[in-house]
């Protein structure tokens, strides 16, 4: 295996949110080989900001849009590429669905509960930002 750039470990995802009949929901996208649950999330670009960058993400992965926080809820971190990916996360009112998106092909979406998401997800530090989000609406 090549080695891995380090700028490919900085990374930033978004917590695409809405407001459910029952609270808050967000928005969970599969891996590309469908067998993980996670946020829309990449490498953040060299000519874009993390914010930026995640929004390109949200689009690109889950097909959603709307503004996002200036300010991360926090970050985490994941082991990829034989090191370790920091992760920064910020929050989408989404305002715009797709019914069809660049990557829906290779990805499922859902929207779920937060309870739901943090049973879905493997990150620790994931489910640590989801309080976070909750905490800060």
């Amino acid at each position: 295996m090549a080695e891995v750039p380090e700028w490919m470990f900085r990374q930033s995802a978004v917590i695409p949110y809405r407001r459910g009949p029952g609270g808050f929901e967000m928005l969970l996208v599969t891996s590309r080989k469908g067998r993980r649950w996670g946020l829309p999330k990449g490498v953040v670009e060299p000519d874009l900001s993390p914010a930026a960058s995640a929004a390109k993400e949200a689009l690109e992965e889950a097909g959603v849009r709307g503004p996002i926080d200036d300010e991360p809820l926090g970050t985490y971190q994941y082991r990829k590429w034989r090191g370790t990916c920091t992760v920064e996360v910020f929050a989408m009112a989404v305002e715009e669905e797709m019914a069809d998106w660049p990557e829906a092909a290779m990805r499922r979406r859902e929207w779920l509960t937060i309870d739901e998401a943090r049973r879905r997800v493997d990150e620790e530090g994931l489910r640590q930002i989801f309080d976070r989000f909750l905490a800060a609406r």
